[in-house]
Formats: structure tokens, C-alpha cells, sequence
């Protein structure tokens, strides 16, 4: 599985479902983000230069068990997540929600029986998913991120940890003036090659990948090693590995003023068993900086515990327990490469930047989101 770097960088698109909405609308947006592990899905209405959620779900529906050594998606998979596009529909409906935007990544991306899935999805729901490749992904994940961006940062490295892919974004923008860094990464949002602004300054993509391993990937890889701690060593290795064609993974330059932002389930988690949350608080965890050492600790600490102890413990949750450690080991991966021991914690990704995407795309956010 080579890692993915298409060409081309076109515009988000999305069909017009209803007459575009005047800027302070109360129309409302919403969007949905169908992975290898997770069902998710927002509804939001503008506010301001971002959004305010009306309602939410999230399903851990597993529609990739099984892809690895298949190549197809399962009976049981598919059953389960459009039971899970079935409530959905019925929330969009309820919401009478227009303008939206459903998307499906990685599993259905490889997947041979993909448009069957799709074409069922719709018979069965009335729900039309689009398949987005690996740069719409990455785009999306990073202007989502954008309003996380220190403005004392020079290069950014976002990534996003999924269940079938890990997209890694390096931008660099040191020659944005400070206050307006932040609105250059939500300018990304129609395409990493985008043309100069005459008297803008960009932020400019230095490199980005996708590489094909995620939570639920990667653990399917290593599923045959039975000692917890060497299958752990084994997926951070195989990891790292991966990350070999990624360009600026070969500079050896100290980056000064260097951010990574992380966001996915693994990140969020990690962040809430250092905060020691009994529930947990995405106003806690949203934005956190932790540092290397304080994510080895929380890391050794799940392999104290073993599977059993994950299991048990709350923070980490039934949903989450068996792709943990594949998660953990991406990121202690990522840590050991880049030249920063602080990690930003993003409880925001997909879902959030198709929000953006669209809004910005109907000119409904005020001024300064972009």
C-alpha cells in the first residue's frame, strides 16, 4: 500500500440542493463523514466567521472490518451503517436540512463493491455520499483546524488520523503577517495549489501525503502478534516506515516556531486520560498542548493497563478500546519525526471543514473566516 499523492487540487464541489443563502441566514448546513470506523455527522447554522451546531451524531459502524483481508465491504458492515444513515436521514429531515454534503473516504475509496454500497445507501435512505479522494480529505481537515493555529507559528503540520488513512499536511507560513495566519490556512479551502492573491500573502503547501494506514488498518496488519507491547513496536515501526517519500520528513533543519496539530479520536483520548477526565469535555480537550513526554506517559500507561485494563477504563470507551493502541502508535510515530515536542489538540476535523467549505463557498460567514 503505497502511500497516496494525486495531482490536482480543484475546488470543493458540491450540488446546489437549494437557492444559495444571503449572508446572516438562518439556513441550515450539515455534513457527514462516513469512514473505515466512524459514522459521523453535523448540522450547524452560520455564526459570525464560524457556526453554531444544532445537533450531532456520531456511530462507531466498522464499515471497514474486514476490507484488509477482503477487499470488500462486508453483509454486516454495510447493514450496520445504513442503519446508522437511516437515523441520519430521518435527523436531516427532521432539521429540514437543504444544503449538505455526505461524504465517504478511505474504506469506500478502496473498496471493490464501493458503488454498489453507494447505490444502496441511496435506494435505502435517499441519502446521495459522495467518495472524496485523499487531497479534498486533507484540505478539509486542515482548514477545520485553522482557528487552532498559534500565531507565533512559522510551519504547520496537520494531521488527521482516520480509521483507513493518516492524511499529513506541511504548510508553511512565515511569510504571513502573524494576525492574519489563521484566515491564510482557511484559504486553503479551494485547493493546496491555489493562485496568488496580488498583495496577499499565502500560505504555501510544502508537501502533503496520505498514507494508507489507519486506526483500523493498521491494526489489521499486526492482528496475527500476540504480545501486546511487541505488536505496539511493530505498528509504530511500520508507521514511520510509511512516512519515507514525505519530503520535508528528509529536511534536518531545527524548525523554529513548528506546530503540529492532531486531530482524530486517538488524539482526543489521549488528551482526555492525561487531563484524567471521568466525562469527558470537548471544551477541555479542544486546543490543549501537551507535550512528548506527557503523551509517552499517558501511552506507557495503556500498556500497563493491557487490553483487559482498556477495556475497563471509561475514558477510554467500548467503541474505542480495540483501536487505541494502532491510534497511539501513529502518533508516538509522528512525534519521534518532527521537530517539536508539543502536539495541539484538535477535537474538529471532516465534518468541521465541510461546514467551512460550504459556507465560505455561499458567502454566508462574515468577514475574516477566509
Amino acid at each position: 500500500m503505497a502511500p497516496k499523492r494525486p495531482k490536482g487540487a480543484g475546488a470543493l464541489e458540491q450540488p446546489a440542493l437549494s437557492p444559495v443563502p444571503q449572508s446572516g441566514s438562518r439556513e441550515l448546513y450539515a455534513a457527514l463523514d462516513l469512514g473505515t470506523n466512524s459514522c459521523r455527522m453535523l448540522i450547524a447554522q452560520p455564526k459570525g466567521t464560524g457556526f453554531h451546531v444544532v445537533d450531532s451524531f456520531s456511530k462507531s459502524v466498522q464499515l471497514g472490518a474486514g476490507l484488509e483481508r477482503t477487499g470488500r465491504l462486508s453483509r454486516g458492515s454495510m447493514a450496520r451503517t445504513i442503519q446508522a444513515l437511516r437515523i441520519c436521514q430521518q435527523k436531516l429531515r427532521q432539521h429540514k436540512v437543504r444544503r449538505m454534503k455526505l461524504v465517504a473516504t478511505e474504506a469506500c475509496r478502496r473498496a471493490v463493491n464501493a458503488q454498489e454500497f453507494i447505490q444502496r445507501v441511496q435506494r435505502e435512505t435517499g441519502l446521495r455520499l459522495d467518495i472524496i479522494q485523499p487531497e479534498e480529505e486533507a484540505r478539509l481537515a486542515v482548514i477545520s483546524c485553522a482557528p487552532l493555529v498559534s500565531r507565533k507559528t512559522q510551519n504547520l503540520l496537520v494531521v488527521d488520523i482516520g480509521g483507513g488513512s493518516t492524511e499529513l499536511v506541511w504548510i508553511d507560513i512565515s511569510k504571513v503577517p502573524k494576525n492574519d495566519r489563521p484566515q491564510a490556512i482557511m484559504r486553503l479551502h479551494s485547493g493546496f495549489n491555489t493562485a496568488a492573491v496580488k498583495d496577499v500573502a499565502q500560505a504555501r503547501v510544502v508537501d502533503w501525503i496520505s498514507v494508507p494506514l489507519g486506526v483500523a488498518t493498521l491494526r489489521d496488519q499486526f492482528n496475527d502478534v500476540e504480545d501486546d507491547a511487541a505488536r505496539f513496536a511493530l505498528m509504530s515501526w511500520f508507521f514511520e516506515e510509511n512516512l519515507a517519500d514525505f519530503a520535508p520528513y528528509h529536511d534536518t533543519k531545527v524548525h523554529e516556531k513548528f506546530q503540529i496539530v492532531g486531530t482524530s479520536g486517538t488524539v482526543t483520548t489521549v488528551a482526555a486520560s492525561h487531563l484524567g477526565l471521568k466525562r469527558y469535555d470537548r471544551t477541555r480537550v479542544d486546543g490543549l498542548s501537551m507535550s512528548s513526554a506527557q503523551i509517552d506517559k499517558v501511552i506507557r500507561s495503556y500498556l500497563d493497563m493491557g487490553p483487559g485494563g482498556r477495556r475497563a477504563d471509561p475514558r477510554i470507551g467500548q467503541d474505542r478500546q480495540a483501536l487505541i493502541m494502532s491510534g497511539a502508535a501513529i502518533l508516538q510515530a509522528l512525534m519521534r519525526c518532527w521537530p517539536t515536542d508539543r502536539l495541539s489538540v484538535a477535537d474538529r476535523g471532516l465534518r468541521e471543514g465541510l461546514l467551512y467549505a460550504q459556507m465560505s463557498a455561499d458567502g454566508v460567514l462574515s468577514d475574516g473566516a477566509l
